[in-house]
């Protein structure tokens, strides 16, 4: 689940997060008013956040507004756009995407919002995209991995770009599910059951991951679905285990992929489930009852952190700043968000008058982008697509999660 000439902020991040320690936790769903602040005279432009700070999802989306929270008040600190205050401003979706739209109209109509963060599901994206665009507002998303939401619905065969203004730090699924299909079929797994639960993330990832799958000599034996708030999986599991499946490949996040490979196991049917960047989440191993867990894998974006030049940069600025949450799997992925919106504003807010005058200007600027960030070079293709599309396998080893296999899809 990932963006700055961050040279400069680099280089203050470790000097700034003592000082960061005493801004406190920020927990709750309340906005917020980053940093120290200006002088007088000073003008103010807002970021927003939408992403899931309620629900099951909760983990990740307050993990993505701390981690703007964080850069926010680095660039006050910093003094990074003289002249000029940021502010946070976070909006709860409930990673529903009409409560997302109504997010989405509210940060729109406030003067003050030049770029939003969000959102964690891409399902919820699809309803703030033409929102957001309509007020020429910056979109970045550090998690949205569904391929139409930058070039369209015929994106496989005549990509285009819809929203000029959406730009995303992380990669897509038609690079995530072929990741997962070549992993597999490297261990000598050939015959996989399918099964997403009908959302766009999950049927997009399904669909990525069968289409490689099938091409490169594997056989889906079995494809069944989910509905989005299903507790009892038997009849998916009773429609998949007959087909003797080596593994599951599912679509979806870890609320339902946790007992979906709980309820596996207790069947009987005693083989990895796999997931993309949805699943990787703690919360995952505890569903799937712990120990069952072991074996299971999944896909994420980018390289572990720790293994990240900044990485370590990054936790420690975040640790200090004593947010009652961590980060989670998209917190480097949104501070570089974050981080490249900022690089932005260095130019749309050079010369502007007030912040809404800058929205265009923000959306020109982003497309240049080119920064050193915590998950790697940030850096945007022509349909607002990160240019990094490195991946990760992870595994459940005696209950934690624990990287694999780090590349490129072939």
């Amino acid at each position: 689940m990932r963006l700055r000439s961050v040279t400069t902020v680099a280089a203050s991040v470790l000097a700034t997060s003592l000082v960061l320690s005493a801004c406190g936790s920020r927990g709750d769903n309340s906005n917020s008013n980053s940093g120290s602040g200006g002088g007088s005279g000073e003008k103010t432009a807002t970021i927003g956040v939408i992403a899931p700070l309620s629900g099951d999802l909760s983990a990740l989306g307050l993990g993505i507004k701390n981690s703007v929270d964080l850069a926010i008040k680095q660039a006050n600190q910093n003094k990074m756009i003289p002249g000029w205050t940021l502010k946070l401003d976070a909006k709860d979706d409930e990673a529903k995407p009409d409560t997302g739209a109504n997010a989405a109209t509210a940060l729109a109509g406030e003067a003050d919002v030049v770029g939003v963060v969000g959102t964690l599901n891409s399902s919820v994206a699809q309803n703030v995209q033409p929102i957001l665009s309509t007020a020429k507002i910056a979109q970045v998303s550090p998690a949205n991995t569904n391929p139409a939401l930058t070039k369209g619905a015929a994106f496989a065969t005549a990509p285009k770009r819809t929203y000029p203004g959406y730009f995303r730090t992380c990669t897509t699924d038609d690079v995530q599910g072929p990741f997962a299909a070549q992993y597999l079929l490297e261990k000598g797994i050939k015959n996989v059951a399918t099964i997403h639960d009908k959302k766009t993330y999950g049927q997009g990832l399904v669909d990525a991951f069968t289409k490689e799958f099938t091409a490169k000599g594997g056989k889906v034996v079995a494809a069944t679905t989910i509905n989005p708030d299903d507790a009892n999986y038997q009849t998916a599991i009773t429609a998949v285990k007959g087909a003797g499946p080596q593994a599951v490949y599912y679509g979806g996040e870890f609320p339902q992929a946790g007992p979906l490979s709980n309820q596996m196991k207790s069947a009987g049917l005693a083989v990895p489930l796999m997931g993309g960047d949805g699943i990787f989440d703690p919360k995952y191993i505890s569903l799937a009852g712990g120990a069952k867990a072991n074996g299971d894998l999944s896909t994420s974006v980018g390289a572990p952190i720790e293994e990240l030049a900044k990485g370590k940069e990054f936790q420690d600025a975040y640790k200090a700043a004593g947010y009652a949450e961590p980060p989670g799997a998209y917190g480097a992925y949104s501070y570089d968000a974050a981080q490249a919106i900022i690089e932005a504003l260095k130019t749309s807010l050079a010369s502007a008058q007030d912040a809404q005058s800058a929205r265009q200007a923000t959306i020109d600027a982003l497309g240049k982008v080119s920064l050193d960030g915590v998950s790697g070079n940030v850096a945007f293709d022509e349909y607002g697509d990160s240019k990094t599309r490195t991946l990760t396998v992870y595994t459940v080893k005696s209950g934690a999660w624990a990287p694999e296999k780090t590349g490129e899809v072939k």
